[in-house]
């Protein structure tokens, strides 16, 4: 695999790769069906099913596309050990400063979501300053609203 910004942990990669694995074979041959089953309805350019299923099918070629690029470019990173600071791919709980309310950061791609952490880019100014920060550090980042200070609490895989 090539390396670039697409940096993903081993499972992103494999439920990516599965995904697209999946459009590539069993929908593609769902979607060409469905195209099939409107075009034998007759006039096309009534036809609402047709359309449709064609507006679908540009739709998850777009995603197949996106995919492919992603699964082609894509580093997988492993962070074996303890975590002592954050690092890309890592989940960091902070608190805003004046705030108690903790709040859950994974730091990295969209692809990379997990259930319980808003997703925040390294490039960010929130990501990119929480990188190479440890337990119990003060951070502060540039928001449009002005500086920001946040408490780093914990960082997990």
């Amino acid at each position: 695999m090539a390396g670039s910004d697409h940096q993903l942990s081993q499972a992103a990669y494999d439920r990516l790769k599965a995904e697209h694995d999946h459009l590539t074979t069993v929908w593609r041959i769902e979607i060409a069906r469905k195209i099939e089953v409107a075009r034998e309805m007759g006039d096309l350019s009534e036809n609402g099913d047709y359309h449709a299923a064609k507006e679908e099918q540009g739709k998850t070629e777009a995603r197949i596309g996106h995919l492919g690029a992603l699964i082609e470019q894509a580093t997988i990173i492993s962070h074996d050990g303890p975590l002592h600071s954050v690092v890309q791919g890592c989940i960091v709980t902070i608190i805003y400063e004046g705030d108690d309310e903790e709040e859950r950061y994974l730091i990295g791609s969209i692809e990379e979501r997990h259930d319980g952490a808003e997703v925040v880019s390294p490039t960010s100014p929130l990501g990119s300053a929480l990188l190479g920060a440890a337990a119990d550090d003060l951070v502060t980042f540039h928001a449009p609203s002005g500086p920001l200070q946040v408490k780093v609490v914990r960082i997990e895989r």
